[in-house]
């Protein structure tokens, strides 16, 4: 079945929101909507690889005490009953945090990372973990040397993307209604884009998170840069995880973390501005990827927002520079012992990547933290003039599994149609990935980018373009 909504069909295919609303009102169990979304687990997953360890003992547990709750007459949480799925390097508390690497296989985290803490906290359900490439780092394909490959839903022939694509994939076949996952360059973008579904990079910041790896906090930029974020079927869902996410008040983990209102009125003065770039950079985009951007900016003018079609995004270029020199100074440091966590093949994406952008020394990567300030500054000032702006999340259709890996032309091709995502993950703005329809089989999707904090305007611009496109998930794995 395509796009499942609200409460039809069976449990698997709810929405997040439907499920929690009948959770608190006692129309259904936590327990059964646990119990379905386990069978379809054990249904599907065998065919696309997406959840690594499913934790069905502790969600029936947990299901059960959110039940004697209800009975009690205490408040549920808005996400009551909801599974939802967690990428492999994200704690669940009693569970291995396991990078997708041999390694850290017995790796059992203490204690939930703050995102998934405050999920629960929502009444939210952690049902499994989700695929991804070894330690981030192996390339953009879900494949890691702990768990093997995970198949795009729609077409097997095509990577599902990543580094998110397990929850991606768990998330279109609907094996859990939410997802959870990071980005740090379209690691949530990209596999909602190829799988179908909805995801959000929320401003640096937003969430309080903790991407440790054991008691070391990482060098800048791997602490500035990656944020935790939600995906989901529809973009309700998104503002529903969004929501839970950025929660109320501090975590004393993360001092990053600011407590900004989640929403704020629009001024008076007209509609607000779309700028449109459907090829950022000018370095060329497929017809596919034109064809998304241009649809959704019809769906947007329609719906009586204020389409501008403009040259290019700030600092396109030096953007992407400086993000591949001072990210590969920071892996520099520490290549040769990662380099033997990441096993058979898992370095060459890095490898080629340094070679691409190589490290730089103290004085230039100095100098470059400068360019990040400037860069943000540039951006600021954009947004400030149009506070949305709509683009491609790859600037081509869905490419084979592990292209970017495979050799140079095949990296070249990757890092490239993913540009805007690397550009907008150096800036620290937040945007909601989309999809705008089907083409050949497989989902378009587009971003929606807009100024620091106001994941309100995306979310909003976004839920403009799913009424018009529709939802087009769950669906049943396909070869």
């Amino acid at each position: 079945m395509n796009g499942g909504s609200g409460t039809d069909g069976p449990l698997w295919q709810w929405e997040a929101g439907a499920i929690a609303r009948a959770v608190r009102a006692g129309e259904v169990s936590a327990v059964e909507v646990v119990d379905r979304h386990l069978e379809r687990i054990a249904v599907v997953n065998p065919q696309v690889n997406a959840v690594t360890q499913v934790l069905a003992d502790t969600a029936r547990a947990r299901a059960a005490e959110i039940d004697r709750r209800r009975a009690a007459g205490a408040d549920l949480g808005p996400l009551a009953g909801v599974p939802f799925t967690v990428k492999e390097n994200i704690a669940i508390g009693g569970v291995p945090t396991t990078h997708g690497a041999r390694w850290f296989r017995d790796a059992t985290a203490r204690a939930d990372a703050p995102p998934v803490a405050r999920l629960r906290a929502a009444g939210a359900i952690p049902i499994g973990h989700g695929n991804m490439p070894t330690l981030t780092l192996a390339g953009m394909h879900s494949r890691s040397e702990l768990f093997g490959d995970t198949a795009n839903p729609w077409d097997a022939r095509v990577t599902p993307g990543g580094t998110s694509g397990g929850d991606g994939a768990a998330v279109a076949t609907g094996m859990a209604p939410l997802g959870l996952g990071n980005d740090s360059g379209g690691s949530v973008r990209i596999p909602a884009a190829f799988c179908g579904v909805a995801g959000l990079k929320p401003t640096e910041g937003r969430f309080p998170a903790d991407h440790r790896i054991g008691t070391e906090d990482p060098p800048l930029c791997a602490q500035t840069i990656p944020v935790d974020g939600p995906l989901a079927r529809t973009v309700g869902d998104l503002w529903a995880a969004f929501e839970a996410l950025a929660g109320p008040g501090a975590d004393p983990r993360d001092p990053r973390a600011v407590p900004v209102p989640l929403e704020r009125p629009e001024p008076a003065g007209g509609p607000v501005r779309v700028a449109v770039v459907a090829d950022p950079g000018g370095r060329g985009v497929h017809p596919w990827a034109r064809e998304a951007v241009e649809a959704a900016a019809s769906y947007l003018s329609d719906a009586g927002y204020a389409v501008t079609e403009v040259p290019d995004v700030p600092m396109h270029d030096e953007a992407l520079e400086a993000y591949g020199r001072m990210i590969m100074t920071e892996f520099g440091m520490t290549w040769p012992a990662v380099r033997r966590i990441l096993g058979e093949g898992g370095h060459r994406y890095i490898e080629m990547s340094m070679a691409r952008t190589p490290p730089v020394d103290l004085p230039e990567y100095l100098r470059l933290t400068g360019v990040r300030l400037t860069v943000r500054r540039a951006w600021a000032g954009f947004l400030a003039e149009y506070p949305l702006l709509l683009g491609p999340v790859f600037t081509r259709p869905p490419v084979e599994p592990g292209l970017e890996s495979r050799d140079e032309e095949g990296h070249r091709t990757v890092t490239e149609a993913m540009r805007l995502c690397t550009v907008t993950s150096f800036a620290g703005v937040p945007a909601v990935a989309v999809p705008t329809g089907m083409r050949d089989g497989l989902p378009q999707g587009v971003q929606i980018v807009g100024r620091a904090f106001r994941e309100d305007q995306c979310l909003t611009a976004a839920a403009v373009v799913e009424q018009r496109a529709g939802v087009i998930t769950p669906i049943d794995p396909r070869p």
